[in-house]
């Protein structure tokens, strides 16, 4: 995969991006998060947390299912304040 190459979609974040924070020493999809935003955008990293683990497992030598999955956060809606009000 070229350095060029948009892993995250919704934050922009390229193949080179996700490379350079590995070889800064981040060694989980977590850190890489951290660091470079790829899979904080809104789809959670549903589309880019594979891509990430493959480039890790590339860079590192690990194999791919050594690399730990990212955690699983459930989606958050804004609510409007009176959504959660009670009414007498």
């Amino acid at each position: 995969m070229d350095d060029e190459v948009i892993v995250c979609r919704c934050e922009e974040v390229t193949a080179g991006e996700v490379r350079a924070a590995i070889r800064a020493g981040t060694r989980t999809i977590a850190a890489i998060k951290k660091r470079t935003r790829a899979g904080m955008g809104l789809c959670g990293g549903r589309t880019c947390a594979r891509l990430m683990a493959r480039l890790l497992a590339e860079e590192t030598g690990l194999p791919a299912a050594a690399v730990a999955p990212p955690r699983a956060r459930p989606p958050v809606r804004p609510v409007p304040a009176a959504a959660l009000a009670e009414e007498d």
